[in-house]
């Protein structure tokens, strides 16, 4: 039996730790939390000073037992799980249950944290633990009341004021509020027209452009030409004073300069890999968590490719500056190193100079060196940190900017060229940073040709462009996390939730990676910013966030805190039991009366969705679709190039209960119809039948699920990916592919009475399924 027991989350990293520390140490793992408060209500009690009743999760019972019974062997136990106040509060519950349990007699306890999972890391936490940090613990314990006392006394008033099963969260509901107002301001958006003129030159057997800035000698701003008329009035006055030549009358040249960006904290780490890589924040983190845990790249030992990934510092070691200026000056050149190591500052109050930024391992480690040793996810998230570490400790990039007037006809009339050349690309050699919503052309390089004073240009033409301007754009999951993040809502570890939550509540759907809001996402939303605005707005919800980060300081206690926000928040929930109707909430008048009895018309929120609707109803039964004007009924969709299968006559885009759907136009007197979407074959047998195979399909609320293509005469079905494989504990025919918040993706057994379960090492967007 081995003399010391050391606790990590993750099973992942336990191997490879056990490796590093020899026989002596005994690693398990947690798998995350091992407890949580009881889900009733109760759980949290404020007039006892917000005590709070914890019990053993129960898919952890097995992990709890395994730990006890290698403790009573050992002398020494260490908690080595993650360093943050999760972690530590992972650490401090474990204590908590091993006390109950009275096992820590005559046992000696150490908390040890270490950023990364190398030998030299590793073995220097264990030379040198600590205690577990109660501020830290505090600090999580009061977001989870907070987070609790939200949920458990908000919910139960949206199931009475709008729909059951309605949720909302403390960070969440801030969150919808953004994605919600943006909708709003893009449906208010008027459309604008504006016209440009640019004149098409070519010179030295180079083809440019250049803007008109400066017409009839004033200065154009973007709505001076607002018309085609104008814009050809315009054209046809240049082209005749124009004589089929422009001359330069002005050429300045500036030489600027372009530092790198700081390396990778969670939030930008998110940002650029849904940006240039399009992963989801889930995604993301999911395959952080797989390179920070570590992998054998060969040689038998495994280890940590990067630094701990949640965190807000933007410090790196000076061990690491070294290994970094070493492997630039080996790679790139001596001369693309700067004097001294570039120092960012980090904007984070709460971030700890002993956390480092995302970084890897070791520099030396170049990505398509361990390419063969990665998944492809893995690769493409490892090679992103890779640069960006590589390139924030290199040299600036010099930039030459020319911009170039010419006169047309008179000095009343010019156009401007602007060009810039890259001199020396520094760090732009290695890494480059993206950008949200860029305009095409926005990144591109324009060249001039060599021009001077006095030079007379060849004139091809002046054309007219027509323009519109756009709304402000939707948010994808990388401009919501930095929307987030300048706002003060949330922290590193917490956005991947936030989305996530807001996606599987229904508030928001995700297309074209873009959130739009959903019907019923509108009405919580409205319904909270107006009877519990303060508890929505960004900067309250900023500096709950703040004072909570005070806790985990030690600068505030977090008892008078938690009061703080619930008495007045208790207060308002019950004066909103009392005072507001369902109506007021999914009820929204507009200025029409009913066509059919003269009453108003409201806009009201039903099982499909939002529709406008008689307020005499039941009396009045009118009512039509929000979009509808109201003078005609819209014809249905006929989809092209199909017929029904029964009848021959077309077939029609519906929506019904469930949604849309396709049905015949023949309706009542043929009845055919079929989903939107076909039903995708995953080729998995049904275990229950034997006769069908699974297929994924989307339910009512559009959520994506598994069941048998014998479906009604077999009614087996599973929410998680199907996977051919039996269960090696109960043989089961399948397994499913599952994702947990705590342990990462897991092929785990089906059937409710076996608990088998195995991390899965496969691609993370297998947790999806099968896609077309």
């Amino acid at each position: 039996m081995s003399k010391n027991l050391i606790i990590v989350e993750s099973p992942a990293k336990s191997k490879t730790i056990e490796k590093y520390l020899g026989k002596d140490f005994q690693v398990l793992a947690s798998y995350g939390h091992l407890r949580d408060l009881v889900p009733k209500e109760g759980a949290v009690d404020p007039d006892n000073d917000f005590a709070m009743k914890y019990q053993i999760q129960e898919r952890n019972q097995r992990h709890v037992q395994a730990i006890t019974k290698a403790l009573k062997g050992a002398d020494t136990l260490y908690l080595a799980t993650d360093p943050d106040r999760e972690g530590e509060a992972i650490s401090w519950h474990l204590l908590e249950i091993l006390k109950a349990k009275n096992l820590l007699k005559n046992k000696t306890v150490h908390r040890v944290v270490f950023h990364e999972i190398t030998k030299k890391a590793v073995t220097h936490a264990i030379e040198n633990p600590g205690k577990i940090a109660t501020t830290l613990v505090d600090a999580q314990q009061a977001r989870r009341a907070l987070d609790y006392l939200v949920g458990f006394n908000l919910s139960p008033l949206l199931w009475k004021k709008i729909r059951r099963g309605l949720s909302a969260g403390r960070v969440q509901s801030p969150a919808l509020r953004m994605i919600v107002e943006r909708e709003l301001e893009i449906e208010a958006f008027k459309i604008r027209e504006y016209w440009s003129i640019t004149a098409k030159l070519a010179h030295e057997k180079q083809a440019f452009k250049a803007k008109l800035t400066h017409y009839n000698g004033e200065k154009l701003e973007q709505f001076s030409i607002e018309n085609d008329t104008h814009a050809q009035t315009v054209q046809k006055a240049l082209i005749a004073v124009a004589d089929g030549k422009l001359s330069v009358s002005k050429l300045e040249k500036k030489q600027r300069k372009r530092n790198p960006a700081a390396p990778f904290i969670t939030s930008t780490l998110q940002q650029e890999a849904a940006r240039k890589l399009g992963f989801t924040t889930k995604r993301t983190m999911m395959v952080a968590q797989q390179l920070y845990e570590g992998m054998d790249i060969g040689g038998g030992e495994a280890a940590g490719l990067i630094t701990y990934m949640r965190t807000d510092s933007v410090n790196l070691a000076e061990e690491a500056l070294e290994n970094i200026r070493q492997l630039i000056s080996e790679k790139y050149g001596a001369d693309q190193i700067p004097a001294e190591p570039r120092v960012f500052k980090t904007k984070s109050k709460n971030a700890q100079e002993a956390h480092e930024a995302i970084r890897p391992t070791l520099a030396q480690q170049v990505p398509a060196d361990l390419k063969k040793h990665l998944t492809s996810d893995q690769f493409k998230l490892y090679d992103l940190i890779w640069k960006r570490t590589i390139a924030c400790q290199m040299i600036h990039a010099t930039i030459n900017t020319v911009s170039v007037d010419l006169h047309c006809g008179s000095d009343k009339n010019i156009f401007r060229a602007t060009g810039s050349v890259i001199a020396k690309p520094g760090f732009m050699a290695v890494y480059l940073e993206g950008k949200d919503d860029n305009k095409e052309g926005d990144d591109k390089e324009t060249f001039l040709p060599p021009m001077a004073v006095g030079d007379t240009i060849p004139l091809e033409d002046i054309v007219t462009n027509q323009h519109f301007t756009d709304p402000p754009p939707r948010y994808s999951e990388a401009s919501l996390v930095k929307s987030l993040e300048e706002h003060g809502i949330g922290r590193p570890s917490t956005y991947a939730s936030i989305i996530s939550t807001l996606q599987n509540r229904e508030y928001v759907t995700l297309e074209s990676k873009r959130f739009y809001p959903t019907d019923v996402g509108r009405i919580v939303n409205k319904f909270l910013t107006e009877h519990f605005t303060k508890y929505v707005d960004y900067d309250f919800t900023a500096n709950l966030e703040d004072n909570l980060d005070a806790v985990s300081r030690g600068e505030k206690d977090w008892i008078p805190l938690m009061r703080d926000f619930w008495i007045p928040f208790t207060k308002l929930i019950h004066d909103k039991e009392e005072s507001v109707q369902r109506k007021d909430v999914t009820q929204e008048a507009i200025d029409e009366k009913c066509p059919e009895c003269g009453k108003p018309l409201s806009i009201r929120l039903g099982r499909n969705g939002r529709f406008i609707g008689c307020t005499d109803y039941p009396t009045c039964s009118y009512t039509r679709n929000l979009n509808d004007d109201g003078t005609e009924s819209n014809a249905p969709e006929i989809i092209e190039g199909r017929k029904c299968p029964d009848c021959g006559s077309d077939l029609v885009l519906k929506t019904g209960r469930y949604g849309k759907f396709i049905g015949c136009s023949a309706y009542p007197k043929c009845k055919h119809i079929e989903p939107l979407e076909k039903p995708l074959d995953t080729g998995v047998e049904c275990p229950k039948c034997k006769k069908g195979t699974i297929l994924k399909r989307k339910s009512r609320n559009n959520k994506v699920f598994y069941s048998c293509s014998g479906y009604p005469k077999c009614d087996y079905a599973l929410w998680n990916v199907p996977v051919k494989e039996p269960c090696p504990t109960c043989d089961w025919p399948i397994l499913t592919l599952k994702s947990t918040k705590s342990r990462g993706p897991e092929k785990v057994c089906p059937q409710k009475d076996c608990k088998y379960a195995t991390p899965y090492e496969g691609d993370p967007e297998d947790i999806n399924g099968p896609t077309q």
